[in-house]
């Protein structure tokens, strides 16, 4: 069988990809998932709020804090090199994942503007990740911002990076759109590589006897395949050009399977190998055989996207309200 399949124009010897989790933040899990066959790792995401946070928290500390206050220029020259300081760790991240790991490496920035991420992603390349993974996620409250003003930061984002760098960028996106297509176009147009659907966003509950917000389990559900599986086949089905993986959701071959069906390039793990460890990439890589075995498949593109050949865009897709007939 042959699993080899092409994400970002990079060859992967599968189309398994470690999604961003702690899980890639370390070089022993990152070998392990190497070891189990993964086709690719996405790194854990450089958090633009949590770096600049724990900068500015830095220029803060000390008996003579308060004098910062007094010259401006002082506090941000040493937020700037707390800021250096932090890529410089991440940095050699970077260039230990490569050493160690014999397949794509894609690095991962959860940013929400476009100032500081030019440069580091630049920085990121020089260091050897084979692409950038662009986590934006902005959540629409703000209800004096209108639905336009919150894409285009995203277009922002991506023209700045693309601007400093040549390896492969991808956006990873969540769902909350007015029209998830014409942004996703425009994305394309910008310069996007490929798509990631979706982000899963923070999913707040409320114990009842506290009485206070939390968060309820951060781990997704096979129950959540659908979203993403939606989505792929409506983008892929109406040619978004540009290569899209799907995230959420994928917890078994049958998910794999699926996913790519509907056009998937390739599909990003994370929660189910949390459930399952590590090694159960390699049982997911020998279902995904047996499965092409039995239905005489001998390669990932032979049946990619082929639950959409029949028309342009299976109505299933397009369906938001139940028929009468689904019940009959």
């Amino acid at each position: 069988m042959n699993l080899n399949t092409s994400y970002l124009g990079l060859e992967l010897r599968n189309p398994l990809i470690a999604s961003s989790s702690r899980l890639t933040g370390d070089l022993d899990t990152i070998i392990q998932c190497v070891n189990s066959g993964i086709g690719a790792i996405v790194l854990k995401s450089l958090f633009e709020e949590q770096i600049r946070l724990e900068a500015e928290s830095k220029a803060s500390m000390g008996s003579a804090s308060e004098y910062y206050y007094w010259f401006t220029e002082a506090k941000e020259k040493i937020v700037g090199l707390s800021l250096e300081e932090r890529l410089s760790s991440y940095l050699k991240f970077v260039e230990a994942a490569k050493k160690y790991a014999d397949v794509p490496v894609i690095s991962s920035i959860n940013c929400t503007t476009d100032e500081d991420w030019p440069k580091f992603a630049s920085a990121i390349e020089q260091a050897g990740a084979d692409a950038l993974e662009l986590n934006i996620a902005l959540f629409p409250f703000n209800a004096s911002v209108k639905c336009g003003e919150i894409e285009q930061v995203y277009y922002d984002i991506l023209k700045s990076v693309k601007k400093e760098v040549t390896i492969p960028v991808s956006i990873k996106l969540g769902y909350y759109f007015t029209n998830l297509c014409t942004v996703a176009r425009n994305l394309v147009t910008e310069g996007a590589d490929g798509l990631v659907l979706f982000n899963r966003y923070f999913r707040p509950d409320i114990d009842i006897d506290t009485m206070k917000v939390g968060s309820e389990n951060h781990m997704s559900s096979s129950d959540e395949l659908h979203i993403p599986l939606r989505w792929i086949g409506l983008l892929k089905g109406n040619n978004i050009g540009c290569d899209v993986a799907a995230s959420t959701g994928v917890h078994d071959y049958k998910g794999v399977v699926k996913q790519i069906l509907a056009g998937a390039d390739a599909v990003q793990l994370c929660s189910a190998l949390y459930l399952k460890g590590i090694p159960y990439i390699e049982t997911i890589l020998s279902d995904l055989k047996s499965w092409m075995e039995k239905h005489h498949f001998d390669s990932i593109e032979s049946f990619r996207g082929k639950a959409l050949t029949t028309q342009k865009i299976d109505a299933s897709f397009e369906r938001v309200q139940f028929l009468k007939r689904d019940f009959d």
